[in-house]
């Protein structure tokens, strides 16, 4: 018998179909309406843990005003799922509401993260004590890429068939000493990787209240241009990146022509590879 579709079903319906994502396993597709030829598809896999999916993405074409903005996102959340939930509907929101958005993106996204990651803190009673990292991508009218990111979860473009990552991997070895000086400490106990206060495996997330202290939510920024030579990006969280390299992630999918096929057979290939983490991820084709 056909059950009673709840009002969280409906709100996952309605996210979908607006491309956004999280669940055991999502995946869909899209197009700009001004450059026919951009497309985007993306898929979401949960892993082997026994915690919800904590993933969740961002993958739409939006117009404001006479402008289109491709909005492609990627949160991995951890320590559970509230945090990437939560920037899931309102980073963006708070990024294309800061006032100098049009004059000074890149501004006003350093801002947005900083606005977002204090509202995140004060509302750890409801959000819970966990995290998330971030990539973001904001394409302007199919010309400009803006790319942010906290954390472990990565932007790679593909020109002329070489794979370019735009993010930064946030691993807590490589800032180590702004951590300490902060009065926090970097150790590889308990587990195999260095992780902050040893508990957390990146540097820089939204939330984590308990470790604020000694973590940093300042993105790093980076302006893409898109030109003849751009052929993709993919966006996807660590889950991806721990079993493949930048260009064995280009590799595999640089002989397929549409961004859903190509999404679903990185994400495939993560699994095949092993890999035990969520997975998420976004392809953005751009001829």
């Amino acid at each position: 018998m056909q059950g009673i579709m709840t009002g969280k079903d409906i709100l996952h319906k309605m996210k979908a179909k607006a491309g956004f994502g999280s669940s055991s396993s999502d995946t869909g597709k899209g197009k700009s309406k001004m450059s026919k030829h951009i497309t985007h598809g993306y898929q979401l896999i949960k892993g082997k843990s026994n915690h919800d999916m904590e993933d969740y993405i961002v993958a739409q074409f939006k117009k404001v005003q006479d402008n289109e903005l491709g909005l492609f996102a990627i949160f991995d959340g951890h320590s559970g799922h509230d945090v990437a939930d939560y920037l899931q509907s309102h980073l963006f929101d708070n990024i294309l509401n800061e006032p100098d958005f049009w004059t000074d993106t890149e501004s006003a996204i350093r801002r947005a993260y900083f606005v977002t990651d204090s509202t995140i803190l004060e509302k750890a009673v409801d959000l819970g004590r966990g995290g998330s990292t971030a990539v973001t991508a904001i394409l302007i009218n199919g010309q400009k890429l803006f790319v942010a990111n906290v954390g472990d979860s990565r932007a790679v473009i593909c020109k002329n068939g070489e794979a370019i990552q735009l993010s930064v991997d946030h691993e807590p070895s490589m800032e180590k000493k702004s951590i300490e000086s902060r009065g926090g400490f970097v150790s590889n106990l308990p587990g195999d990787v260095p992780r902050v206060d040893g508990q957390l495996a990146v540097a820089r997330a939204f939330g984590d209240k308990s470790l604020k202290r000694h973590l940093s939510s300042e993105p790093h920024v980076t302006v893409e241009m898109i030109d003849d030579d751009t052929e993709f990006a993919i966006f996807a969280s660590d889950g991806l990146w721990k079993v493949m390299t930048n260009q064995e992630a280009v590799d595999s999918i640089k002989h397929i022509k549409d961004a859903l096929p190509a999404a679903k057979h990185l994400a495939e290939e993560a699994v095949n590879k092993k890999s035990k983490d969520d997975i998420s991820c976004i392809v953005v084709k751009f001829h």
